[in-house]
């Protein structure tokens, strides 16, 4: 798991009232991938990110978080 990043995938999935199989489908990987990332126990390779901001129209930032921990 990773401890120094924070997402807000299943916030951004919620809003467009997709499931993760449905997230997974439209950037092309797997649902566990999606389901891996959003729990935090992957962290997504920059392609990924980017596929995902591409996908909600926002900016990689606006998903992926460091915790205060890490900046600190």
């Amino acid at each position: 798991m990773s401890e120094a990043l924070d997402n807000h995938i299943a916030k951004l999935r919620a809003k467009q009232k997709i499931s993760q199989q449905e997230l997974a489908e439209a950037i092309g990987v797997s649902r566990k991938t999606i389901s891996t990332v959003e729990t935090m126990r992957f962290v997504p390779s920059v392609i990924i990110a980017l596929k995902l901001a591409k996908h909600f129209g926002v900016a990689v930032e606006d998903i992926f978080t460091l915790n205060k921990e890490v900046v600190d």
